[in-house]
């Protein structure tokens, strides 16, 4: 599609987020950016509106932004979210010399200690928001104490402070034994498993393990 909509040349098209990770889910959005080169107006670009367009045709569920390296640099300073989306990023099409560029200014601008301070308030804003247990009867496997967010916060937050991008790069660093790598793995794919099954029970983005879905996903 990049290639059929003759995207303009200089443009980026990058995977971030889940997409970046290269772990989705049967209903999870497909976060892309459209990295943009400096002083390029992305407003009249109808290229960039009709790729857009022909991915929400094909039955994509898209988040996107459209973007200038300056611009991911100015909103990552003050959005501790946008800061973790684009931690996780992948070029996917197009201009490799931009997304180099990008990367390099990500790693500049990205402050490790900041970064671990925010994301540990934000945990536990959202362990709040989840009654702060994680034996509900009916969890969400996504955001409750102990679900994915949990791990992925870990592995962001190493990952922010050069220390690894998996359980087992985390081991080599000390931070884990060897079996306890192992373990981490093997329940954060567990727990990737019940989310798998119930979008694909519910048809749609469902994270709740609710009362009406659990006897069959047993």
């Amino acid at each position: 599609l990049w290639v059929e909509h003759a995207m303009p040349r200089g443009v980026a098209l990058v995977a971030v987020g889940g997409y970046g990770r290269g772990q989705l889910f049967p209903h999870s959005d497909v976060d892309v950016l459209i990295l943009l080169p400096a002083g390029v107006d992305p407003a009249p670009s109808a290229q960039i509106g009709r790729f857009l367009a022909a991915l929400w045709d094909v039955g994509l569920e898209v988040g996107h932004a459209v973007r200038s390296v300056d611009d991911c640099e100015r909103e990552m300073s003050g959005d501790v979210t946008v800061r973790t989306s684009l931690l996780e990023n992948r070029l996917l099409a197009g201009s490799r010399k931009l997304h180099a560029s990008f990367r390099e200014r990500f790693a500049a601008a990205l402050d490790p200690r900041a970064f671990h301070e925010a994301k540990v308030l934000e945990q536990q804003q959202r362990h709040l928001k989840y009654h702060d247990a994680a034996y509900n009867l009916e969890p969400n496997v996504k955001e409750s104490p102990g679900g994915l967010r949990d791990l992925h916060t870990v592995i962001w937050i190493a990952r922010a402070a050069g220390l690894g991008r998996t359980w087992q790069e985390l081991a080599a660093h000390g931070l884990f034994t060897p079996s306890e790598a192992l373990a981490v793995a093997a329940a954060e794919r567990f727990v990737g498993g019940l989310r798998v099954r119930l979008h694909l029970l519910a048809g749609r983005r469902e994270d709740r393990l609710i009362f009406d879905l659990q006897t069959t996903l047993a």
